[in-house]
């Protein structure tokens, strides 16, 4: 069982920037690819970004690439997203989450575990 906590969520202007974070506890997080999802309201969850169990591979949404950058800091058990030039259409709950697969990480349903999610509202 890994549990997954986000951070860093918050209210900032357009063109601002947040770095969120993902803590996990439970399993040690080398053990997981990880990805990050968001759900805005009135919307589907989609896919934003992954990474890979060691960090070498990410993969991101068309519609972020260019200013969302997933990193990860396993010896702290931490996966960061950050991101720049925020914009007010990125408004919505960001979750992270965690696979045991390598490849389809765009596709929710590979993953096991998910955080509670932390908000994101960008103004105009």
């Amino acid at each position: 069982q890994v549990q997954l906590v986000e951070s860093g969520g918050g209210l900032v202007q357009a063109g601002g920037s947040l770095r969120l974070s993902c803590a996990a506890s439970g399993r040690t997080l080398s053990n997981y690819a990880m990805g990050w999802f968001r759900q805005a309201p009135g919307k589907e969850r989609e896919f934003v970004a992954a990474i890979s169990r060691g960090g070498g591979s990410t993969d991101y949404a068309d519609s972020v690439k260019g200013r969302f950058t997933i990193s990860r800091d396993n010896a702290k058990n931490t996966v960061y997203l950050q991101i720049h030039s925020l914009k007010p259409e990125d408004t919505a709950a960001y979750y992270c989450a965690a696979s045991t697969r390598v490849v389809f990480l765009t596709l929710q349903r590979n993953y096991d575990y998910w955080g509670q999610g932390t908000q994101v509202t960008v103004s105009s």
